[in-house]
This record gives structure tokens, sequence and C-alpha cells, in this order.
């Protein structure tokens, strides 16, 4: 069931998604060659706290992290641990946080040193993918706009769209009503609401949409071992036009 969002909800969401949005900057800053994924988790973790908030990813069915830590052919959900990051490298750094009961949920994916320019264009253009969806987040819209827009854009440059892993809506609940696909028919699915919150979240491979999960129940990782990108924000249908609540 969809629940839609009072101005004063959707305000918390905003003060959870600036705290999210701060500690991928903190991120950012901390991603270099001979740093690992588990020391990025712990730092992240530690911010979080400071902001008198609460990592949301930790423990949820199990999940034994604050981020989702995923290099180079890894999608989404790579467990943060020992692996050092290398020059060349590209990370996703998937997180959520929960502040008074709501969840801001966002990702971005960081280039470690200087990175070949055939991956740069893929985390160029899936970070695109993610504004030209934002920008079919409009009241009267169908979430197929969303999917449409951001298929479109990834296909034109040769790149699979992930089918397995989807957007959703977000409130008190991190995973909530509706599924927020990558791909889809404009003027199909349902429609846009103010007041509906949602996490848009591009996860496109330079190869084969394909993928796979890992023997450890959550790792995903493409297929033919080329890399993918992954890219999000939470936003809010408003009838002034999407609002990111992720931002700084």
């Amino acid at each position: 069931m969809v629940i839609l969002k009072s101005k004063r909800e959707i305000e918390y969401i905003r003060e959870a998604g600036k705290i999210t949005a701060n500690a991928l900057l903190l991120m950012r800053e901390l991603a270099k060659p001979g740093v690992t994924t588990g020391e990025l988790d712990r730092r992240c973790e530690e911010f979080i706290r400071s902001c008198g908030a609460f990592p949301s990813c930790k423990g949820y069915y199990g999940f034994p992290a604050t981020i989702c830590a995923s290099v180079n052919e890894e999608v989404v959900h790579g467990i943060p641990g020992r692996r050092k990051l290398k020059e060349g490298d590209i990370i996703s750094v998937d997180l959520v946080v929960n502040k008074n009961g709501y969840h801001g949920d966002a990702t971005v994916t960081i280039p470690i040193g200087h990175v070949a320019p055939e991956i740069m264009k893929l985390v160029q253009v899936t970070e695109e993918c993610l504004q030209k969806g934002i920008e079919q987040a409009v009241v009267g819209n169908h979430l197929g706009d969303i999917g449409h827009a951001v298929q479109t854009h990834a296909e034109s440059h040769g790149y699979g769209v992930v089918r397995d892993y989807v957007g959703h809506g977000i409130g008190t609940d991190m995973h909530e009503d509706p599924e927020v696909r990558n791909y889809g028919l404009p003027g199909h699915g349902e429609i846009l609401e103010s007041g509906l919150v949602i996490a848009i979240e591009p996860m496109i491979n330079m190869g084969t949409e394909k993928v796979y999960q890992l023997k450890n129940g959550w790792t995903v990782v493409t297929k033919d071992k080329k890399p993918a990108a992954h890219f999000e924000h939470t936003v809010a249908i408003t009838d002034n036009g999407p609002e990111i609540l992720t931002l700084p």
C-alpha cells in the first residue's frame, strides 16, 4: 500500500536525508587507494551516530554493516571488510539513515584515483540517468515515465539496466510501496501524487543487465564481471515539482 506523506513527514525525511548526504560526502573524502571498505564503514557509522541518528542497514535482515560497499563488478549490497581500495577502482556506497523514525536513502559511485575513461563514462552516465529519472517525478506522471527516462538514457550508451533490483517508496520503513523500476514504458504504472516519497536508484552495468548473488547471501555482481555504477536520491513529489531530500 502506498503511503503519501504530509509536509511535516517530508521534513523529517529531509532531516534524515541531510545526514545521509553529509555521510556520503565524508565517504568521498576518505575513499582513497589503500583504504579498506571496513574502515569506510566504521567511520560512516561513527559520523551517523554523532548526529543523533542510526544506520538503517545495520542488522536489517542480518546485514552486518552500516554501508553497502560495492566495488567494480559488484552492483549492490557489497559487505564492507578487509578489501583495500586500489587505483582505478570504483566503489558504490549505498547508505540509509534513520533519524526520528524516518529514513533517508542515497548512493554514490566514487572513482578511486585515476579511473579508465570508459569506466568514468559509465559513472557519469549513471548519474545522468538518476537526474533524468528525477525530472520525471512530477504530479500526474506515471512510474513508467521515470523508468523509461532511465532506461532510454542508459541504453543509448550501450549499457545494461539492472532489472532484478529496483527503487522503492520510503518513509517510516526503509522499503515501502511502490517499486520504482529503472525501466518501463511512458504513461504506464502508478500515477504520481503529491506527497509520495520515493528512492530513485539507477543500477547500470557496462555490459549485460544480468546479475547474480554471491554465496554470502548479499553481494550482487554482474554476470559478465564488467563494472557497474549506482546512484540514488530520496525524492519527494510535490505540487512544485520533485524535491531531492538527500542533499547536504
